[in-house]
């Protein structure tokens, strides 16, 4: 039988597929998912929550689906806190390795 290689993943997925700004993109993609979630929660329909949010439904549903590029992270902020969430950033200790800092999300 042949063996199959394997990688250990890093924890980010998009590092682990070389794609560029791999932090951001974890980041914008953990910020949907809160979105989502918070969306499901209010049973909102994505035409309710395209009013609320001041995008059209065609947007929501990209966003929904994980169709990022057209949404900067300031404007996933911008729409968690118009659906009533309170967002904190928080600047971290000096980064422990040589180089960047880190991005991260953390959700309470």
């Amino acid at each position: 039988m042949k063996k199959i290689g394997y990688a250990a993943s890093s924890g980010n997925v998009f590092k682990d597929l070389d794609l560029p700004a791999p932090e951001e993109a974890l980041a914008k993609a953990e910020l949907t998912a809160k979105i989502a979630e918070i969306i499901a929660s209010k049973g909102l329909t994505q035409s309710a929550a395209a009013t609320l949010l001041g995008i059209d439904q065609p947007k929501v549903s990209a966003l929904l689906r994980g169709r990022l590029s057209g949404f900067s992270t300031d404007r996933l902020l911008k729409f968690l806190t118009t659906l009533g969430r309170d967002v904190e950033i928080v600047i971290g200790a000096k980064s422990r390795t040589k180089g960047r800092g880190h991005l991260r999300v953390v959700s309470a």
